[in-house]
């Protein structure tokens, strides 16, 4: 990839069709060719992707898979899963798909064969779950768990929420699984006050052991239990981890056995297929959570094995070079039609954003073109009655994923009709839209005069020629969670690959991270503020002169 991508030749191709057709409305599209919808959709692992509302054509999708096949991205793809470094930043590579391997075949880091640690940590799991969901392990008065908290963030946090509400009609434990993660008062005094010390179990993600907010989280779960009739001895108890960081965690009062590994070569936001998961698991069972990583898996074997222009994620990501690169798009809508799903945006954001929001490509050089979109959205019909009318009508588009489970878990009447009848309808009034004709017909239709029904058909026009994908499957099922998460990992990654940057490091959460320390000596008085600028220097000292007010 030495070639910069604007020079490529395939580049120049796509930029000449671009402004040929890029003011083609789908419509003309859909009437040349009546087999668009079965053209453009392809299945994988359970899932179908219907990407035929987009503005492309049969030519577009070939220039942009030539694009695949001169970044090298086959290649790539087989680094990705041989374990070769593709984080050099930090010069690890990125194996979370260890984790959900299913098949016979080792995976190699540093010489070593990762996959009987993978299992022996699967097999502690399982253990771990059967104990607390059988109540074989109880609190310290012979209480069995009725809650068990999370406390982590990021990574540690987003993934596991996401799946735990997304898997929700599988949680047959009876015991309720809290996700504390900010680091505000507000947070952990919601969770904490509704909890028995007697039947709680904590549970601290983190890496280092070290996490600022996590650690922060973790001392007032511990004080707030040894306040509440529990003792030191009893920590053991009531405290399991994950972490690498096995003496903090011990130090901390876990038993070394309840102290699951994280590995270096798992980033925080793939991190849900680990023992991060283990909330996860403990709430739907172990057989579940297998489940939704051979889901993982199944994506994982399309992605590595299919061909470029048959391959999802692949084409999921040429997508959004597609737009923008050459239509200069700069967000993307994700629309999940399900409540259950209703945490798969704020996911995405962190999965995409955090991966994708990169200016320096690997080679260490700046990139002189636009890499990862700003990733937003919500669930359902809700978002048609807010946010919608910027997608319909707004001055500029947002393509759109609508995320859409044919079958409900709750088949209440007419309810999942309806809201499908929801997810396919503002779709398609995405593609048609609505002339100035049309509106105003409708107009004159409802009675107004000729000048009324003019001024009011102006306001009613709809351009339509906005692009969309709809992602759909069965049912909700652990399997298709796995393999919707895995989906978009792979998405992001192969966007990575094409812009040539890491799309596995995160220097810029890391710079927020050590800034934070700074100002919260400050903020306490332990350190001054004049190495700051006047705005932060003013807001510490706002900070200081409001404490004391009622």
């Amino acid at each position: 990839m030495s070639t910069p991508l604007q020079s490529l030749d395939i580049w120049q191709q796509l930029q000449k069709h671009f402004d040929t057709i890029h003011q083609q409305h789908m419509l003309d599209f859909f009437q040349q060719d009546k087999k668009r919808f079965d053209r453009f959709n392809i299945e994988a692992a359970g899932l179908t992707l219907d990407y035929s509302k987009n503005r492309i054509t049969c030519e577009t999708m070939d220039l942009l898979n030539q694009l695949a096949e001169k970044r090298d991205l086959p290649k790539q793809i087989k680094a990705l899963f041989e374990g070769e470094l593709v984080n050099r930043s930090e010069k690890r590579p990125a194996l979370h798909t260890a984790l959900r391997n299913f098949s016979d075949r080792p995976i190699m880091v540093d010489g070593k064969d990762v996959m009987p640690e993978v299992r022996d940590t699967m097999n502690r799991m399982e253990e771990f779950c059967w104990k607390v969901r059988r109540k074989h392990w109880r609190g310290y008065t012979n209480k069995p768990f009725t809650d068990v908290v999370s406390i982590g963030i990021g990574g540690s946090f987003l993934g596991p929420k996401l799946a735990s509400s997304a898997l929700k009609p599988y949680n047959d434990s009876h015991i309720n699984v809290h996700y504390l993660a900010n680091i505000d008062g507000s947070h952990i005094t919601e969770i904490l006050k509704h909890l028995c010390p007697e039947s709680t179990l904590f549970i601290v993600q983190s890496k280092s052991f070290g996490t600022q907010e996590t650690l922060k989280n973790a001392l007032a779960c511990r004080q707030w239990f040894l306040d509440n009739g529990g003792t030191t001895d009893d920590l053991p108890k009531h405290f399991a981890a994950v972490s690498a960081n096995v003496e903090k965690a011990v130090e901390f009062g876990i038993a070394k056995e309840n102290i699951f590994p994280m590995w270096d070569w798992v980033g925080g936001r793939y991190s849900l297929w680990s023992a991060i998961g283990l909330p996860l698991a403990i709430s739907i069972g172990i057989d579940n959570f297998r489940d939704m990583l051979r889901g993982a898996h199944e994506m994982d074997e399309h992605f590595r094995t299919a061909p470029m222009e048959k391959n999802m994620p692949v084409i999921m990501a040429l997508l959004g070079v597609w737009y923008v690169n050459f239509f200069g798009i700069n967000s993307q809508a994700i629309l999940p039609y399900d409540h259950y799903l209703r945490g798969l945006p704020a996911h995405l954001q962190q999965l995409d954003m955090e991966s994708s929001g990169k200016s320096i490509g690997k080679d260490g050089n700046k990139v002189d073109y636009h890499t990862g979109p700003i990733i937003w959205g919500g669930v359902g019909s809700n978002g048609q009655h807010a946010y919608h009318q910027l997608l319909h009508q707004g001055t500029h588009f947002s393509p759109s994923d609508f995320i859409l489970p044919m079958r409900s878990h709750n088949p209440i009447d007419n309810f999942h009709a309806m809201l499908v009848s929801n997810a396919l309808s503002q779709s398609q009034a995405l593609l048609t839209g609505k002339s100035k004709q049309q509106a105003l017909d409708e107009c004159l239709k409802a009675g107004l005069n000729g000048t009324e029904a003019e001024e009011l058909a102006a306001q009613k026009v709809i351009p339509g020629n906005r692009p969309s994908n709809t992602l759909y499957f069965p049912k909700s099922t652990p399997h298709s969670i796995g393999a919707l998460i895995a989906l978009y990992e792979h998405k992001v990654a192969a966007q990575g690959m094409i812009w040539g940057i890491n799309s596995f490091d995160q220097w810029g959460v890391e710079l927020g991270k050590d800034m934070g320390n700074t100002v919260l000596a400050a903020l306490e008085g332990r350190e001054g503020n004049a190495a700051f600028d006047s705005s932060t220097s003013g807001l510490v000292e706002a900070y200081k002169s409001m404490q004391d007010l009622l």
